[in-house]
């Protein structure tokens, strides 16, 4: 079962969803867990020369903007 924290993150990576899915890419959470969340960015964004950008400074900023509790995103590879 999910807490409040992960629902808030879910539904702002719904927010950004349809952008990466327009750049034929996408993002799926993976886990909360001691202030991190781990995402895995898929499809065009995994091999994307600006995942990190992606990452860093639109993904991890908004969340740590709307969630205080949130202080870093951690993309997990395979």
């Amino acid at each position: 079962m999910k807490n409040e924290t992960e629902l808030k993150i879910i539904a702002l990576l719904d927010k950004i969803r349809p952008f990466l899915i327009s750049d034929g890419g996408n993002l799926e959470f993976i886990k909360y867990e001691n202030n991190v969340v781990y995402v895995k960015l898929t499809g065009a964004c995994k091999d994307c020369a600006m995942i990190d950008f992606t990452l860093k400074d639109g993904i991890e900023e908004l969340l740590i903007n709307e969630i205080p509790e949130v202080k870093e995103v951690i993309n997990i590879t395979d």
